[in-house]
């Protein structure tokens, strides 16, 4: 899986703290904290129809993130979604697009570490594309040698640019020809793939891991909604990789690719003994939730 460019995208507007700018001219001072330190925290939100998908639930996340790193003076979420109704208006954009959401802690009066010379407030940045889902309908997967970070280290409650952990587990999955690289936790449960949540099916139960090292992410909350709504069992639990390995469907989540069936991991084929397949009746639980819910752009 590697994404392709699009050259629709060569003449998008990218928002800068206020300003307007071509994709070639967008760009943040050297003294960025995101650029010294990855000192920012991010959103991905999609577009569908009209709708900026789940955008509350994003704003609360990113908020609350840059709360948890001590950020001074965050946009209320009025200011930021003002701030996306106008970048997608100016690029005439209603559907079909994915937005990179990033705030830095800002520019810093000179090099450095300490969040004390940040004294400009944060710089936000609104990167709208034309990007369908990513992954394929469907996906490999391998267990990385990368462990996720416990709370002990860097809670993965905070959304943050610093993604050095997860990058370590893409690269392993590329030189192993993958699309995602599974990352488990401190104790050999699985947490997350390097960029998805991860869910497996065993007769017609839903499981996913415990959110303790993992993101607990948005399309991850609203699947194990669409199941208590549809009267699915679900149920989040410490799951081995042999639990993935033996499951009769496993499937990722994430705004980036949506839900993706998985078919293989490690090399072990994913058998559906069931006969019955529950994921697709997720599957178009969500696609229906994006057809009709969301945030109205007005324009």
């Amino acid at each position: 899986m590697l994404q392709q460019y699009d050259p629709k995208n060569e003449h998008i507007l990218v928002y800068i703290n206020g300003a307007l700018l071509p994709r070639k001219e967008a760009k943040v001072s050297v003294f960025d904290s995101v650029v010294q330190g990855g000192d920012a925290v991010w959103e991905g939100l999609r577009v569908y129809n009209g709708r900026i998908f789940s955008l509350e639930r994003h704003l609360e996340r990113l908020q609350n993130s840059a709360h948890a790193l001590a950020f001074r003076d965050v946009p209320d979420s009025g200011f930021i979604t003002q701030a996306l109704f106008k970048t997608l208006q100016a690029n005439n954009m209603r559907d079909g697009v994915h937005i990179r959401l990033t705030l830095t802690r800002g520019e810093k009066i000179t090099s450095g570490m300490d969040p004390r010379l940040n004294q400009a407030g944060p710089t936000l940045i609104i990167l709208p594309e034309w990007k369908p889902p990513v992954y394929p309908p469907e996906i490999a997967l391998i267990t990385s040698s990368v462990r996720r970070n416990s709370p002990m280290s860097l809670d993965s409650k905070i959304h943050h640019n610093n993604l050095l952990n997860n990058i370590l587990a893409k690269i392993e999955a590329n030189h192993a020809g993958a699309d995602a690289g599974i990352m488990l936790d401190k104790d050999g449960y699985v947490s997350e793939a390097n960029g998805v949540n991860l869910f497996c099916i065993s007769k017609n139960t839903v499981y996913t891991p415990h959110a303790d090292s993992c993101l607990p992410g948005i399309t991850r909350a609203l699947v194990l909604e669409l199941c208590r709504d549809q009267g699915i069992p679900a149920l989040e639990k410490n799951l081995s990789i042999t639990e993935f390995y033996t499951a009769d469907e496993v499937f990722t989540t994430g705004t980036m690719g949506e839900l993706t069936k998985v078919f293989e991991i490690d090399g072990r084929k994913i058998f559906n003994k069931s006969g019955i397949s529950t994921l697709e009746k997720i599957q178009q639980g969500f696609k229906a939730q994006t057809e009709t819910g969301g945030t109205p752009l007005p324009f």
